[in-house]
């Protein structure tokens, strides 16, 4: 028979309920926050930040490392079996008290709630003392294993709520990063929107279709507007700045992939090319496969000996450079200098690496490893294939401003 009891554990206010409240709490945090701050703020830090400060640690049960004692204490008559055969129900009686210790690590206080599944068979008797849990039992027939049985039955049953309510926090941990980034995304949006801020500047990339081509790259069969589109601006903190779409980035960057997987296919007439000739390639059948606008001119310009550029006015709005891999200090300088031209947020860049080594797979673990370790990375956001990965970085001089680094990798062994 158990001696104690567990409280309001596992049968106080629903757990969505509390779900509910907590991102209540997220979005009532987002929308105290000025219009400039909210529009010129890191959506990635902010959302890290609110993330982490609502991300719940689940408590940890330990049932696979308990212990046992016991202790003699004054069980009330009223608590006996009948077939004790006692008169008087109203006093005490020493018995000894057979106690399970079975510890924990964490706030047990998200244990109140109510998990989202209810067990017939109730919650078990049990209490709460410096990270353990305590189920106790009167020791009435001096029958180990009738003890035993009663605790692991209990034991078993706690772990069902424990269990079904540990699923519903992961359930809600899990949604939680793209809750926020969505909750921040739309009220940016609904801001820009009540300020009249969603104007666009019409920068196209159309493609061409009397496209010379020196490689096989299949031809869209719709030719897609790509615009730099860029909203109003009032008089106040926030100053918007124009962008390229992200869907026509991805469409310049399959292009140079798909050069890049030709120069692989084709290594005995690309090996003994340098990096602006490499770049060059690229470079021609990038430019005229689309048309910057009505603008006349080049769409895609060169800068030194190894940058592609796209430029908006006097600003670069994507720039992408082409380098033989030549270890980890070259890479961090190569991401230096691409980070050096950018001046707006959302800008988007490459760095296109060749690697002339024999073995490519370490040159792709090396700059998996290194590419966390520059001072403005912070964060990766997905490996589109084993040779190009897509991570967000800020600029040198301003951390909210975030950029988009892709890095792809060719392989053009020397030998």
């Amino acid at each position: 028979m158990s001696y104690s009891n567990t409280g309001r554990l596992f049968s106080g206010t629903s757990s969505s309920d509390f779900f509910d409240n907590e991102r209540q709490s997220i979005v009532n945090a987002i929308n105290s926050k000025s219009q400039n701050e909210l529009l010129n703020i890191s959506i990635e830090q902010y959302s890290e930040y609110l993330y982490s400060s609502h991300y719940i640690d689940y408590p940890l049960l330990d049932t696979n490392n308990y212990t046992i004692s016991s202790y003699e204490g004054d069980v009330p008559t009223s608590r006996f079996p009948i077939e004790f055969h006692i008169l008087d129900r109203n006093k005490t009686l020493k018995r000894d008290i057979i106690v399970f210790h079975v510890p924990y690590e964490g706030d047990i206080s998200y244990l109140n709630y109510r998990p989202s599944t209810f067990f017939l068979s109730g919650i078990p008797a049990a209490t709460i003392r410096q990270n353990e849990f305590l189920f106790e039992y009167i020791n009435f027939y001096n029958d180990p294993d009738r003890i035993k049985r009663e605790f692991d039955n209990d034991l078993q049953s706690f772990k069902n709520s424990y269990t079904t309510l540990k699923a519903d926090f992961e359930a809600y941990n899990n949604g939680l990063k793209d809750f926020i980034v969505r909750e921040i995304n739309n009220r940016r949006q609904a801001l820009l929107a009540k300020n009249n801020f969603l104007t666009s500047f019409n920068v196209p990339l159309k493609s061409s279709d009397n496209t010379p081509k020196t490689f096989t790259i299949p031809s869209p069969k719709l030719r897609e507007k790509i615009t730099i589109t860029k909203p109003s601006a009032s008089n106040s903190g926030f100053t918007p700045e124009p962008t390229l779409d992200y869907g026509n980035y991805i469409k310049i960057l399959k292009i140079i992939d798909d050069v890049g997987r030709n120069f692989e296919r084709l290594p005995s007439i690309y090996k003994s090319k340098e990096e602006e000739d490499l770049r060059d390639h690229i470079l021609m059948v990038l430019d005229p496969n689309f048309e910057y606008g009505s603008a006349t001119g080049e769409t895609f310009n060169k800068k030194g000996k190894t940058d592609i550029l796209l430029r908006h006015d006097s600003s670069v709005a994507f720039v992408a450079e082409c380098k033989f891999w030549g270890g980890e200090k070259v890479f961090l300088k190569t991401i230096d200098q691409l980070l050096s031209y950018l001046t707006w947020r959302d800008s988007k860049t490459a760095v296109v690496i060749f690697v002339r080594n024999k073995e490519i797979i370490p040159i792709l673990q090396k700059i998996k490893e290194v590419t966390p370790q520059h001072s403005c990375y912070i964060t990766t956001k997905g490996q589109k294939a084993d040779n190009w990965s897509e991570h967000i970085f800020h600029l040198p001089a301003d951390e909210n401003k975030e950029v988009v680094l892709s890095i792809l990798i060719f392989h053009l062994p020397d030998k």
